[in-house]
């Protein structure tokens, strides 16, 4: 039975959609819109009962929450995305509750109050903010692919990589914030870049 994705592209679907071309598996992607008509309703509630996207189901195994969906993934169907170890394991999860704590909310807040919000909704308080936080996870950021040669986890790419530029993508319409961090910078554009990537991204029309 082919994977179930439960979503719309353009919602942070994109995260599995985008692993489950790395890693080659058969899936069928079923429309749900965010809100009333689609993640509210109570046949969707009954897989996912906090009404946001992505679900999945897996033959049976009903997951939700993109990164956590994302590491199930990964960890199921191998390959150099996914552990090799428990320590990698531990790695993959500890980067993964990282971009989640560190990296996710703030650069949210960059992307509406910078860019997504009408400009009479915009806080300039809240967008300050939200940049003079993310300094500090990005230089940590910085240190670890300096010392991971480009990579989180195992010196190549994996679904910590992944995870994590998906939530750097918030930052896309500031990536002012990311001068001075060159190995941030690479890292983002040459994931952004793969060729699976694309595929996933061009489900969303981009």
């Amino acid at each position: 039975m082919a994977l179930k994705i439960y979503g719309t592209p353009r919602s942070n679907t994109i995260r599995p959609l985008w692993l489950v071309h790395e890693l080659g598996i058969t899936f069928d992607l079923i429309s749900v819109p965010l809100g009333a008509e689609g993640s509210r309703k109570p046949e969707y509630l009954r897989l996912n009962p906090n009404g946001r996207v992505p679900c999945i189901d897996d033959d049976g195994v009903i997951l939700w929450e993109s990164l956590a969906i994302n590491l199930y993934l990964a960890k199921k169907h191998g390959g150099p995305l996914g552990p090799a170890s428990l320590v990698e394991e531990g790695q993959m999860i500890m980067w993964g509750f990282w971009s989640a704590n560190e990296v996710e909310q703030l650069a949210a807040t960059v992307l509406y109050h910078g860019s997504l919000l009408p400009p009479e909704q915009r806080d300039p308080t809240a967008l300050k903010a939200a940049l003079d936080g993310l300094e500090a996870p990005l230089r940590v950021l910085e240190g670890a692919l300096i010392e991971g040669a480009g990579h989180l986890v195992g010196r190549r790419f994996t679904v910590a990589d992944l995870n994590a530029i998906c939530c750097v993508f918030y930052l896309r319409s500031a990536m002012h914030v990311l001068n001075g961090m060159p190995a941030v910078r690479a890292w983002y554009e040459a994931g952004m870049g793969r060729p699976t990537n694309r595929a996933a991204f061009a489900m969303r029309g981009e």
